[in-house]
């Protein structure tokens, strides 16, 4: 975990019963590896976009220092995603909506423009910015649909799995902690 962490900001994903969506967001200090909480998507997708050129510490949020306990520990009370660095902030008043599958296997990206329009791929998003010219200064490179990993150890023992290989490709068993 330690090595991932020193090029990788983080996001953390609690299960949202309701639609499966992260509700925290958090990064990993370069220095100390404590998870710090982010305030807001748009404060992380900050961080992240810039995370290669301006790696995260401590002492960026207000009052805090490697010297404070962390925000946040990873662990399997949660289900942690794990974020790629560099992904350009979400356009200003567009929305960008992760949801995980029902299996835990992954995340979808969807981005949701001002007037409402919910968009799944690129193409959609080029056509989209074609049909509204209007929307001067964005461009089809500030849409990203890279979706964060889902960290295998920290999927509930209830979630049914997809497994693949041999025969029917959509079996499914249960997975618990003790049978990896």
């Amino acid at each position: 975990m330690k090595d991932d962490s020193q090029e990788n900001p983080k996001s953390s994903s609690k299960k949202s019963l309701a639609n499966n969506s992260i509700d925290i967001y958090a990064v990993q200090c370069v220095k100390c590896y404590k998870w710090r909480v982010v305030d807001t998507q748009e404060e992380y997708e900050e961080i992240r976009s810039k995370f290669t050129e301006e790696p995260y510490v401590c002492s960026r949020k207000p009052g805090i220092s490697c010297k404070d306990t962390a925000d946040i520990e990873y662990d399997a009370s949660r289900t942690w995603v794990i974020d790629k660095p560099n992904i350009p902030k979400t356009p200003e008043g567009f929305k960008r909506s992760l949801v995980l599958r029902k299996d835990f296997s992954k995340l979808d990206a969807y981005y949701i423009s001002p007037s409402g329009k919910k968009m799944r791929t690129r193409t959609e998003v080029a056509a989209f910015l074609e049909a509204n010219p209007e929307l001067k200064g964005v461009s089809i490179e500030d849409f990203s649909f890279h979706c964060p990993k889902v960290m295998e150890d920290t999927v509930p023992e209830y979630v049914e799995k997809k497994i693949t290989g041999g025969g029917s490709a959509n079996k499914k068993m249960k997975m618990s902690k003790d049978s990896d």
